[in-house]
């Protein structure tokens, strides 16, 4: 049901009315009803009249950005600042001392404490703490700390967990209980019917975040029962309250004016929030704790795996009659995710099972889509082997078994990755040449859509300068952008004449960004903040040129009174203000914002059947995501999705030498990425014919781009290969396997 869905509001109050709008906590997104205004206000106004907004817009911040003038947590230098760094246990399990006497000693070394002693539950989990006046004391204080490390039994693997005499991970028990839905009896019986049935096992690896930015934090010291605290965070405003406890006191500022990336993964102040805070607490200095990019990768979080065992089947037309599952969450310490199935695609009856395993690794946290891509993959794969078992063109068992929006737009995919003069709709190429190209599909949905948590105010000086102002922080997706944008359409300003101030809690409320609900939180807010600045501003003037408020327009020429026919230019109204100026307060508005989205991707590949390599030539993807505040940003979400999941196609597997509880590839240099190389040609198509207020679009953008991946390379050769990342020595055991068939 839609936010705005008119059978939300039985039971509402007079004046009000009930809606259904997310709600993200960690990432993770519920759909909750909350009572709002039904009054009048603000309209977006009809597309092709905007000025600003829909349109190509260059980021406000881009200068900054790429001079290195944008200042991130990383780049923080306080008078007095110590640098702190924590120290990991080394394996998976283990009964771990720490002696800190050597360390305390080290020339630089401030301060040495133990985070953690006793169990250690996964390899790379904080066990000691230095703090020191450099860098480099700080590598020599972690040098000098003796740990004393008994080795317990473990389980890395999802086999190790499993077997009978498997190490206790959780004390409920190394798997949950597994979820059930649907009916195996009625599931059975339909399969009889059934014109072609699929079995397989689909297996996804764990990925992770790959922040730019390590997770961490420069804690200030707290002085008259306050403090300020630089935080490379997806929340300013969850995390504000977060480090209270630690630092003691009533008031935290949070400043997040950059930020290097998160895609799920901070939404917590986290052990090293919480160590920082204690320190610059007891050591009355500044501490710089930002996690060593080992350190990222082990106890960061990142997207869980998956084991997905699917039977499906379908009758001659390609309708999908039946579907049962069995799903293993890999989220180490973590529960995992995984949306389930059937995902996406409509089946007349299905039943699963879904259970979370556990293992001594780090937990899961939210990434971007959390579960969706998992899904994807299981029954992409699924519908893509049922379709050659049917003989069934793979795109119209897609458009057979979908709505509306997505048969569209996957007509529109089709076209532009060349579909129509495919050679292999319906079967793979299976010819004696050695270069062969294939072409594979993947939908995508996701719920986006805001809620009421920004307060954005707008402020017209006297001397014609405008500010709009709001404690959201930006991943980099583009939020100072289009805030100055909205607000200089709604004032008749160019872009230069708006200062956007956003990233610290100081500038009034802001949703945590996550589950792509930040621009339809915060745009909505933003628009009714300028409405009300407007509105203000017109009724001044009224004054001052003896007219009525509601024939004072703006536009790009100043201010004009329609009655009296007088203009004035910008700055001239703007000095009508006096000393105080304007100030208006926006909040979220309903009617400006919609949930729901749906998209589209196809992959084109190349193969060589000789050496196994396997290059993506082209990627489409079409994407709805209500009213777009910048183009030329949605475009780059789009192609930023399609690039990490074509890296988590190709490249990305955390490896754990399951013999020695270690980690085998926590840096860059081991943990394979997608880099310029691989990068195929992109096409990011907006879909306008989606007329709704705004959405939000990133989560979506990541979901299905592996799937279409693995489903091409079979498109192209007879392979299916079902499990990630798909390397040359899969491909080439496929190969070997189809030519001893």
């Amino acid at each position: 049901m839609s936010a705005l869905d008119p059978r939300a509001q039985d039971g509402a109050k007079p004046g009000k009315k009930k809606i259904l709008v997310p709600k993200v906590e960690n990432g993770h997104e519920t759909m909750v009803e909350i009572e709002v205004d039904d009054v009048e206000g603000p309209q977006w106004g009809p597309r092709d009249s905007m000025r600003l907004v829909n349109h190509e817009l260059v980021r406000v911040d881009a200068v900054d950005k790429v001079t290195g003038r944008a200042r991130y947590t990383h780049d923080v230098r306080l008078p007095g600042m110590l640098y702190a760094k924590f120290l990991g246990c080394p394996i998976a399990h283990a009964e771990v001392t720490v002696d800190l006497g050597a360390a305390k000693k080290v020339p630089g070394v401030v301060e040495a404490r133990v985070v953690r002693e006793g169990e250690v539950k996964f390899v790379g989990q904080p066990v000691a703490v230095v703090a020191a006046k450099t860098r480099e004391a700080v590598e020599d204080g972690l040098r000098a700390i003796v740990l004393g490390v008994k080795p317990l039994p473990f389980a890395v693997t999802r086999e190790q967990s499993l077997a009978a005499n498997a190490p206790e991970v959780n004390r409920r028990g190394n798997a949950s209980k597994p979820n059930e839905d649907g009916d195996p009896e009625a599931v059975a019986k339909a399969f009889e019917g059934c014109a072609a049935v699929i079995e397989a096992t689909y297996e996804m690896p764990t990925q992770h975040h790959a922040c730019l930015e390590t997770h961490g934090a420069v804690v200030d010291v707290p002085t008259n029962d306050a403090a300020t605290v630089y935080h490379s965070t997806q929340a300013t405003y969850a995390s504000a309250n977060e480090f209270k406890g630690p630092l003691k006191v009533k008031e935290v500022e949070v400043v997040n004016e950059h930020m290097g990336g998160g895609f799920g993964s901070k939404f917590e102040a986290g052990v090293e929030g919480r160590v920082a805070s204690e320190l610059a607490r007891d050591l009355k200095a500044p501490i710089h704790l930002m996690l060593s990019r080992r350190d990222e990768f082990l106890c960061a979080g990142n997207r869980s795996g998956c084991v997905q065992s699917v039977k499906l089947g379908g009758d001659a037309q390609g309708k999908l009659v039946a579907m049962q599952s069995s799903i293993d969450r890999l989220g180490g310490l973590g529960g995992g995710s995984h949306a389930g199935l059937p995902y996406i695609y409509e089946v007349a009856t299905s039943a699963r099972t879904m259970r979370s395993v556990y293992t001594h690794l780090d937990a899961n946290r939210a990434m971007r889509a959390p579960g969706h891509p998992q899904a994807s993959f299981g029954m992409e794969s699924a519908v893509d082997e049922l379709a050659y078992a049917l003989g069934v063109d793979l795109v119209e068992i897609r458009k057979r078994n979908v709505g509306d929006v997505h048969r569209r737009q996957l007509d529109r995919v089709a076209r532009e990755i060349g579909w129509n003069e495919h050679p292999h709709k319906t079967k793979p190429d299976l010819s004696d040449a050695t270069t062969k190209v294939g072409i594979g599909f993947g939908l995508s949905v996701w719920g986006g859509g805001g809620h009421p948590e920004c307060r954005v105010t707008v402020e017209i000086s006297p001397d014609g300068g405008v500010r709009a102002s709001v404690g959201s922080q930006d991943l980099g997706t583009g939020v100072r952008t289009y805030v100055t944008a909205i607000v200089a359409e709604e004032l008749g300003l160019p872009m230069s004449g708006v200062t956007a101030r956003i990233g610290r809690t100081s500038y009034g409320p802001a949703n945590a960004s996550g589950g792509s609900t930040t621009s339809a939180s915060l745009a909505p807010a933003v628009k009714h903040a300028a409405f009300n600045a407007r509105k203000a501003f017109a009724e001044a003037l009224a004054k001052t040129l003896k007219s009525d408020a509601s024939e004072i327009v703006f536009d790009v020429q100043g201010v004009y009174d329609a009655r009296s026919k007088r203009r004035l230019a910008w700055k001239d109204a703007c000095a009508t203000l006096g000393p105080a100026g304007i100030s208006a307060i926006g909040e979220w508005q309903a009617n400006l914002a919609s949930n729901g989205i749906h998209g589209v991707q196809a992959a084109k590949v190349r193969v060589d059947t000789r050496t196994g390599e396997l290059k993506v030539l082209k990627m489409v993807c079409m994407q709805d995501c209500g009213l777009v505040l910048n183009r030329t940003g949605a475009r780059s979400q789009i192609f930023g999705g399609m690039v990490q999941a074509l890296s988590y196609a190709l490249f990305e597997q955390r490896v754990v030498d399951p013999d020695l509880g270690i980690a085998m590839n926590a840096n860059f240099e081991d943990y394979k990425l997608a880099a310029s190389l691989e990068i195929p040609e992109m096409v990011a198509i907006l879909d306008d014919e989606d007329t709704r207020g705004v959405i939000g679009i990133a989560e979506a953008t990541v979901v299905p781009g592996h799937s279409a991946i693995a489903n091409a390379v079979h498109n192209a050769c007879g392979v299916r290969l079902r499990s990630l990342p798909l390397t040359s020595d899969k491909l080439l055991l496929g190969l070997a396997g189809l030519k001893k068939g």
